[in-house]
């Protein structure tokens, strides 16, 4: 296949790059501060990579309903952050919680084949059995390995799990949203209608007054690059579905490498270790990735 038409790819894996560096400098941000307030940072950060993009924006007009959709994307993804926080808030263990959040992928896989009638080749769907387990052992928690009883103990209908659940379903749309956005409009225009619902939103939590501003210095400066990275993520997404990435591939390609970058990163920089069951999960994810971008190619007839 020719390069050009593995752009789709190179972005896919763009985005777990930079959602990876986003996942090492975020575990420099203080635990103190609330997710209204990381939100806040998070927006900060994406509004520094904007002069990237206004080149490409000026040079072309959108259409409407890609805006619109842009918007729900971003609302969409905004929400499942903070079911996150409401779940651990009501008493959910990061053990639990994490990695069913993680499996979001799964959601977005359902309608992009159910709705979007995206067409999937047996290795394809390989990629994806690759990439369920690899998401969860590359989770960071490791209860389900370690002791099984005990988390599917912890799976009781209470208020965390409905948090949880929330969050799986609204990232998983999110994804998908994405794709439909880019239909639309390009990937710049995409990325920021996205940035705008983060600013509204913004705006709205500091208007309930829910975010808290006596954060030091390195939490500022952390909490923007973390968010700027995460941006650049969204970009490298949204770019990967404009170039008619599908997002049953997309979504989980970046989704079960991202966690790999991370690894990596961390054990560079931050001297980390990883056992066992991360090296099993960072090879899932590695095949999944192939498997997933396999295109059987078409021989032309006589």
């Amino acid at each position: 296949m020719k390069l050009k038409e593995n752009n789709w790819l190179l972005y896919a894996v763009l985005a777990a790059l930079f959602w990876g560096i986003w996942g090492v400098v975020a575990k420099f941000v203080s635990s103190d501060i609330n997710p209204y307030t990381n939100h806040f940072l998070f927006t900060i950060g994406m509004l520094v990579t904007v002069p990237f993009i206004i080149p490409k924006i000026i040079r072309t007009k959108p259409q409407l309903r890609g805006i619109v959709w842009g918007l729900i994307a971003g609302v969409l993804a905004i929400t499942g952050n903070v079911a996150v926080y409401q779940s651990f808030v009501s008493g959910g263990f990061a053990a639990i919680v994490i990695p069913v959040t993680n499996l979001y992928p799964l959601i977005t896989i359902a309608i992009a084949v159910f709705i979007f009638r995206e067409k999937l080749n047996w290795i394809n769907v390989v990629g994806i059995l690759f990439a369920v387990p690899a998401v969860v052992m590359l989770s960071g928690q490791t209860m389900l390995f370690e002791n099984p009883s005990a988390f599917l103990k912890g799976f009781n209908l209470n208020t965390w799990l409905v948090y949880a659940l929330i969050a799986l379903l609204f990232w998983g749309i999110f994804s998908a949203a994405q794709k439909v956005t880019t239909n639309y409009v390009s990937a710049e225009w995409s990325y920021l209608s996205f940035i705008v619902s983060s600013v509204i939103i913004s705006i709205l939590f500091m208007c309930l007054g829910i975010i808290q501003y006596d954060f030091p210095r390195d939490t500022f400066l952390l909490g923007s690059l973390a968010g700027m990275f995460n941006g650049l993520g969204v970009l490298a997404s949204f770019a990967a579905y404009r170039a008619m990435g599908k997002a049953s591939k997309v979504t989980t390609i970046a989704g079960a490498l991202q966690p790999v970058f991370t690894i990596a990163f961390a054990v560079v920089f931050l001297s980390e270790r990883f056992g066992i069951i991360e090296g099993i999960g960072i090879s899932f994810a590695i095949l999944s990735a192939i498997a997933l971008s396999y295109e059987p190619i078409l021989k032309n007839k006589p």
